[in-house]
């Protein structure tokens, strides 16, 4: 009877997260031509080429080196489902530095269902070892003005809306996700 079925214990992302999802980056060749997501532009994509890079450390501060990460946003205009931009990317973090990077282009302001419009952003979501559930943040850009954008004025700790922002050097924009700590970088549950 199902009544005397337990539920069975929590798995993290553990290895066959990159096994399932990036196949050619574990090694597993022919699946795919290409891991899916690992390419977002099209020689059609409109907009300012970008690249996000960064790290995801742990509680210790120590940097993951088995993180996977994907990342959805909207084409320079603010629209999702553009036809020359697929707006996902998927990457596992390198197992040696433990560095993340997508090539893609920065988004443009998006509608909010208030009416108002929400900062250029993208959002992210994170799995690796000891993560049961994968993790939700976004990215905003330090050179832009997010004083405005509805989802960061949510925030109740006003001093945490840092954690959310990629500084920028050149066409690089640098975004850290610290899991746990005085650093921590604001999740949301979605």
């Amino acid at each position: 009877m199902t009544r005397d079925l337990k539920e069975s214990a929590a798995q993290t992302a553990g290895p066959y997260v990159h096994i399932g999802l990036t196949p050619n980056f574990s090694g597993i060749a022919g699946v795919y031509p290409r891991d899916l997501g690992a390419e977002m532009l099209s020689a059609k994509t409109k907009g300012e080429r970008i690249t996000i890079t960064g790290r995801v450390f742990d509680g210790g501060g120590l940097v993951l080196k088995d993180a996977l990460i994907e990342i959805w946003q909207a084409d320079a205009e603010g629209k999702y489902n553009s036809d020359d931009f697929q707006g996902w990317g998927r990457c596992a973090t390198d197992m040696d530095t433990g560095v993340y990077r997508f090539d893609t282009i920065k988004p443009g302001p998006v509608p909010h269902p208030s009416g108002s419009r929400q900062s250029p952003h993208i959002t992210i979501w994170l799995v690796a070892r000891g993560i049961n559930l994968g993790l939700n943040t976004r990215l905003y850009f330090a050179d832009e003005d997010n004083s405005q954008d509805p989802i960061l004025g949510r925030i109740e700790h006003k001093e945490r809306i840092k954690t959310l922002v990629a500084g920028r050097q050149g066409n690089i924009y640098t975004f850290d996700i610290h899991l746990q700590g005085e650093n921590e970088t604001v999740f949301f549950d979605i």
